[in-house]
């Protein structure tokens, strides 16, 4: 099905409809945000977030499956244990495999997550300070993968945080934050972060929101790519300035569930 006619109030009237469709509570029970969904601590939330939002490529399912083990080596308290890990505790992660995402990879991560705590001031400290120094969200993930980073790492786990100055579309991260940032009565998005505005975030592009957003006239570039994030999402802010990225919902459930 090809939709390239409608005009702005038309497209708008209908993204606005699966918006509301899909941005609801029954949404979690299918989505790998279930996982910071089970915790209530702020620093909980951002950690299980992070990291399930890294491990989101492949079968959902899989996916849940391998952030609920994650969460229980940590022993459901995935702040108390970045803070105070040693590296024998960090030993238990020695057996975790998520497609490429292997046991190197992952205590790698939660090794440079402890920096971020113990140093940084936390997810969110960082990702604000990227914000506010470079004047925008593509400059934060520039500062937020150098930070990352400062931990001694493989060369291999560097594919696993997308470098958006090779224009990687830095779908995973741009997922976390619309989980942090965005805020509504839905109970989806946490809003936990008022230091970065919804109407900076860009959309977390994959093959359904690209196929759905070249359907609907919102993308001509044909690669899922970072020039495609910028202009989908620039699409998107001419339908709500403010909020843009509420469409996420709208663009995925159209192609992930509905089959557009």
């Amino acid at each position: 099905m090809k939709v390239t006619k409608l005009s702005y109030p038309e497209l708008k009237e209908f993204l606005d409809e699966k918006f509301n469709l899909f941005n609801r509570e029954s949404f979690i029970t299918s989505d790998p945000i279930q996982i910071p969904r089970s915790f209530s601590k702020k620093e909980d939330i951002e950690i299980s977030g992070f990291l399930s939002a890294s491990i989101a490529w492949g079968q959902r399912p899989t996916i849940i499956r391998n952030a609920k083990w994650l969460m229980e080596r940590m022993e459901q308290q995935p702040h108390e244990f970045i803070l105070n890990a040693s590296n024998a505790d960090f030993e238990r992660f020695k057996s975790f495999k998520h497609r490429t995402f292997n046991e190197e990879d992952c205590i790698f991560f939660l090794k440079a997550l402890q920096n971020i705590y113990r140093n940084h001031g936390g997810l969110e400290a960082v990702f604000s300070k990227g914000v506010a120094d470079s004047k925008g969200v593509k400059g934060a993930l520039v500062y937020f993968r150098n930070v990352f980073f400062e931990t001694e790492h493989l060369d291999r786990s560097q594919k696993h945080i997308s470098n958006v100055l090779k224009k990687s579309a830095a779908k995973r991260l741009n997922m976390f934050l619309r989980w942090m940032v965005r805020k509504d009565e839905r109970g989806v998005d946490f809003g936990l972060w008022s230091k970065i505005s919804p109407a900076a975030l860009y959309l977390p592009l994959d093959v359904h929101t690209g196929n759905v957003g070249r359907k609907l006239g919102l993308l001509t570039r044909t690669q899922n790519d970072w020039p495609a994030v910028e202009e989908i999402t620039e699409n998107l802010r001419k339908l709500d300035a403010k909020d843009p990225i509420k469409y996420d919902y709208a663009l995925f459930g159209l192609g992930a569930f509905e089959k557009f």
